[in-house]
């Protein structure tokens, strides 16, 4: 688990980097302050809420989170089928009730149009909700009564689902952990029923995400840290646990999505199968980092087979972000639009499980809780599908916008005071191949994309650089105020091991 911190208690790289991240959020117009009248809305509705008639405080449900978590968006309830009925599993999936906060046209929903999605910096959290309720009267949290929509799915032996259903009900989760916490557990064979279910289940899952053709993007997480004095850069592979609990959460969306379909309207989330010309190019670089894809196995199945502990095989687990392109938002309402998958879950798929922190979950929940009902769609619902597209994608953007410039900020921050320092590192993305410019124009610089070992940072470097290879880099500018940081590969004697490249891969960015 490594990490790095930089001591801020110095003045003036406190500072610096301060002014940095507070510039980055002018820069994206994010909206940190809710309006005195979304909050006084927040404290009526809190005030006057009710929870729903379906009592369902006798299920022991649970929160897996990562640590210190306030806006708990699911609690899961996992059991065998009671004997007497056919085998298999029973799952309840509880998910925080924001509708029931957000009146329809309302400040608080206004505000959350603008806002489209919580967003994470490092010098603090801007919700897409008001504290009270995010973090309070719709957090699932421990000990508390709370109104929630429960999904309902019976599952087979394989853990393939049977049925499912989704209504309204009153929830109290009994504990609050951490992936850590349930890694731990089941490593140390200490871990209760629900969590051995959670093991079996998800691996069940996952074995039906490969024969379907799925795929996921297991990078190593990266993630900015603050513990009051210092801020540092945390990078550690994703724990199997975390996987395991997306399984549940995938069922959902992917149930959602079905349930939308059949009653022909919502919103659903889609992405584009990789065209022949993206799939090429990544069973060419697989080939160039002596890690072929054979021939015959699915691009999901292969890529849960790559170890991102091997230089090689992390910069191809890069490569492969070429593949997962184009994911947007398709709203409809009467006729079912003709492409409706999300290639990498290989199935149609909503979003509907974070509705505390993304804005269109809280129409996709509605929509299937009515239809689930036999109900029609409230028109409130149906009036803001067309939109919700474009506000999720303003939205994504700003998100990622604010993630990059904030690891760019501290990034530079910790390296301020290291320029010309030598660093080993891997290459993740090659420098492409030179080319000849018209006359009288200066060439490109030839550059690539490399991670450093230590501390673990992404970052561009200067120089002809191959995909998988370890280098040894120069650090040439840290600049906190402009995020940038940039290194160049440092000249080496030694001839290179040669490698077969294949054509137009072997050095080429994905």
């Amino acid at each position: 688990m490594p990490a790095q911190h930089m001591d801020l208690r110095d003045r003036e790289s406190q500072q610096r980097l301060t002014e940095s991240l507070r510039n980055l959020r002018e820069e994206l117009g994010v909206r940190e302050e809710f309006p005195a009248d979304v909050l006084r809305e927040a404290e009526g509705a809190v005030a006057s809420h009710r929870l729903p008639p379906q009592d369902l405080r006798d299920l022991p449900f649970l929160t897996i989170d990562p640590p210190g978590s306030t806006d708990l968006d699911q609690a899961v309830h996992l059991a065998r089928r009671p004997d007497g009925d056919a085998p298999g599993y029973e799952v309840h999936y509880a998910i925080a009730d924001v509708p029931l906060f957000v009146a329809p046209g309302g400040a608080i929903d206004t505000e959350a149009r603008l806002r489209g999605q919580t967003l994470y910096a490092p010098d603090g959290r801007i919700s897409l909700h008001p504290e009270l309720v995010s973090e309070g009267a719709a957090s699932l949290l421990p000990d508390q009564d709370r109104p929630a929509f429960v999904w309902h799915f019976v599952l087979d032996t394989d853990a393939v689902v049977q049925s499912v259903t989704v209504g309204r009900a009153v929830v109290r989760s009994r504990r609050q952990l951490t992936y850590g916490e349930v890694q731990t557990a089941i490593d140390d064979a200490t871990a209760d029923e629900q969590l051995v279910l959670l093991r079996e289940i998800g691996l069940r899952r996952i074995q039906q995400e490969l024969d379907r053709g799925g795929a996921s993007l297991n990078l190593p997480r990266q993630e900015i840290t603050h513990d009051g004095e210092s801020y540092g850069i945390l990078t550690e592979p994703a724990l199997a646990c975390e996987d395991w609990n997306a399984q549940i959460s995938l069922m959902t969306g992917m149930a959602a999505a079905q349930i939308m379909i059949d009653g022909r309207i919502g919103i659903l989330r889609t992405m584009p199968e990789p065209d022949d010309a993206a799939l090429g190019r990544f069973r060419r670089q697989s080939e160039a980092l002596e890690h072929p894809w054979p021939a015959g196995v699915a691009y999901g199945a292969f890529l849960r087979t790559l170890d991102v502990t091997d230089p090689p095989q992390l910069a191809l687990m890069h490569a492969a972000a070429s593949l997962f392109r184009g994911a947007g938002y398709t709203a409809f309402d009467g006729e079912v639009p003709e492409a409706v998958i999300q290639s990498a879950i290989a199935a149609p798929y909503a979003h509907t499980t974070a509705p505390l922190r993304r804005l269109v979950d809280r129409f996709v929940l509605v929509t299937c809780a009515s239809l689930s009902a036999g109900q029609d769609v409230p028109q409130w619902v149906r009036s803001a599908l067309p939109e919700l597209n474009s506000l999720m994608a303003s939205s994504n953007q700003t998100a990622s916008r604010l993630d990059s410039g904030a690891m760019d900020a501290v990034q530079a921050a910790l390296l301020s005071n290291r320029i010309g320092e030598a660093f080993s590192a891997v290459v993740l993305q090659g420098s492409p191949p030179a080319v000849e410019d018209a006359p009288g124009k200066q060439a490109p610089r030839l550059s690539g994309t490399v991670q450093v070992t230590e501390p673990p940072l992404e970052a561009t470097c200067y120089g002809e650089l191959v995909a998988g290879e370890r280098v040894t880099v120069i650090l040439l500018e840290a600049d906190i105020g402009r995020r940038r940081l940039r290194f160049e590969v440092k000249p080496t004697d030694a001839p290179r091991e040669p490698r077969n490249h294949a054509p137009g891969s072997g050095q080429g960015s994905l």
